[in-house]
């Protein structure tokens, strides 16, 4: 690109475009508004949305359906404190994201101004790298490195924070092709030597075992991992983060593991003497179902070395990009494998627990998400927030090609709206779904604005029990059910809400309406909203 004269605010723009950047998100302020000046003269679409953090959310789940980093943005003070939560949540999970926030004059930092913070130390625990751009001249140097840092190696959120002067000061412009970071070289190409140990284990193996992790949603990993499993016979469970990776019709395929896990999955990680993890962390959800074995081999493949190992030894550790290392599995193996007998172990030992019918003016709701799941195209998007919902949902959904997001490593309560408005703006052919509870619900329903506002048709389910119902199981459990502000009592009805916002709803309260509701809002091609209402002592162990 030829060199320009321009302000900042106008370089980031176009920095952006650089970057096939074509939706952002975010929340404008005094301390921002002289790129939000510049973008009103892009055709980069801008999607307002009701609170800061559900711009971060709503950029993890653009972000997670392109594969790309997304962008959120906010000003000052406040307004760049309250995507925190989203930053951290991107963070956990992996997610790609470049923030853009605004900040007060480079002179005033420091000195306690009207809506400073230091954002840049603030959210330093969770991002991958931040930058405080002091320099009008480094302008193209920071967002080429930021997009870059975000997108490769273990991905992530990147920060930059522009004070308004520097937004103001004129430089020539010149967006790098390439970047290069001297200290910033991530792995990509699987160490050959533990590549082949990795195929001689697998080679000895009598009961090897494929844990699917959500690292495997970068770039075409879940396709070579299905592929890896056909040609080696090996069996596949799956953390919540890689519901979705493999087909759940699939005979080689035995759901989700972990302490909210199916029966089916825990069996297959507990008697296996082979587990191969691949793109998991392998957090306490998951690894607490199982048992603590010395008979086991353990092989690691992730892009964070320092994920490897954390939480499960690994015997042969395997740092690289899960693409690429999986490649180099397929090559290694000399002939296909068989694994009938364990196989045929595994399916002896899959268990289905019959689904207790709900009471009179409730629906079950494992049994409202298997109606869902029956009436959805197999491409679709479901989104779930956090609580009794998201173990209902990740328990009862099934996948044929679509995808599941939630929140997973910071269990972020108001997640689901924002992040299926930002999957529905990424991929408006598909059916979304966001399912969340009455308590999440509350904290994220501003956003059905934001859906109207910018013809995203989203459709949403609230899970309505009048509890925190996931604490109030904790309470009851360990707590002598001493039950302490979990109540939601107050709550408006949902539906109403959705009329105020000119949504269409409807109530489910009997089994009988549960079909005819889904079937109404798949149909539809406007938001729509189901409240399904719970009976309030409902479990989520299955």
């Amino acid at each position: 690109m030829s060199s320009n004269r321009m302000t900042v605010a106008r370089a980031m723009t176009e920095c952006l475009k650089a970057e096939g950047i074509s939706t952002v998100f975010g929340y404008p302020g005094a301390a921002i508004c002289p790129f939000y000046d510049e973008l009103y003269d892009t055709d980069i679409k801008h999607i307002l949305v009701r609170h800061e953090v559900n711009a971060g959310h709503a950029a993890s789940g653009y972000a997670r359906m392109t594969g790309k980093p997304a962008v959120a943005i906010a000003t000052s003070g406040p307004g760049a404190l309250n995507l925190i939560t989203a930053i951290a949540t991107a963070y956990m999970d992996s997610i790609p994201m470049v923030v853009i926030t605004g900040q007060v004059n480079t002179d005033q930092i420091g000195r306690d101004v009207f809506q400073e913070a230091d954002i840049t130390g603030s959210a330093e625990p969770f991002v991958k790298h931040s930058y405080l751009l002091k320099k009008p001249e480094d302008t193209a140097r920071v967002f080429k490195e930021a997009f870059y840092i975000a997108g490769s190696g273990r991905c992530g959120p990147v920060l930059i924070d522009i004070p308004y002067d520097v937004q103001l000061a004129e430089i020539n412009f010149e967006y790098p092709d390439t970047v290069d970071i001297r200290s910033y070289r991530p792995s990509s190409v699987g160490n050959g030597q533990q590549i082949k140990r990795a195929i001689n284990a697998l080679a000895d193996s009598e009961k090897p075992l494929i844990c699917a992790g959500g690292g495997l949603f970068t770039g075409n990993g879940a396709e070579l991992m299905r592929r890896f499993s056909e040609l080696t016979d090996i069996p596949v469970v799956s953390t919540m983060m890689g519901l979705g990776a493999m087909p759940t019709d699939s005979p080689r395929y035995f759901g989700m593991l972990g302490m909210h896990g199916c029966k089916s999955a825990n069996y297959a990680v507990n008697h296996c003497d082979t587990l191969i993890l691949l793109g998991a962390r392998v957090g306490d959800r998951a690894i607490s179902a199982m048992e603590q074995r010395h008979d086991l081999t353990v092989i690691h493949i992730d892009i964070d070395p320092a994920e490897i190992g954390k939480n499960l030894a690994a015997d042969i550790p395997i740092v690289g990009d899960l693409t690429l290392v999986l490649g180099q599995l397929l090559e290694a193996v000399r002939s296909p494998m068989t694994h009938t007998e364990w196989l045929a172990e595994l399916d002896a030992n899959r268990f289905d627990k019959p689904i207790t019918p709900a009471h009179d003016g409730y629906v079950n709701p494992k049994q409202f998400i298997r109606t869902l799941d029956k009436a959805l195209p197999d491409d679709s998007i479901v989104v779930a927030d956090v609580g009794q919902n998201q173990i209902w949902t990740a328990a009862n959904i099934t996948f044929h090609g679509g995808r599941f997001l939630t929140s997973g490593g910071m269990g972020t309560m108001g997640y689901s709206i924002p992040a299926a408005i930002g999957a529905k703006a990424a991929c408006p052919e598909k059916e979304v779904v966001a399912v969340c509870g009455d308590g999440s619900f509350q904290m994220q329903m501003m956003e059905l604005a934001t859906a109207l506002q910018h013809g995203i048709n989203i459709k949403v389910v609230v899970m309505k029990n009048n509890y925190l119902g996931m604490v109030r199981e904790l309470q009851e459990r360990g707590y002598q059910n001493r039950l302490t502000a979990v109540a939601l009592d107050g709550s408006p009805d949902f539906t109403a809400i959705a009329a105020a916002y000119g949504i269409e709803s409807v109530l489910v309260d009997d089994p009988e309406k549960a079909e005819d509701a889904v079937d109404r809002m798949i149909a539809s091609d406007k938001p729509f909203l189901i409240e399904a209402v719970v009976e309030d002592f409902q479990k989520t162990i299955l």
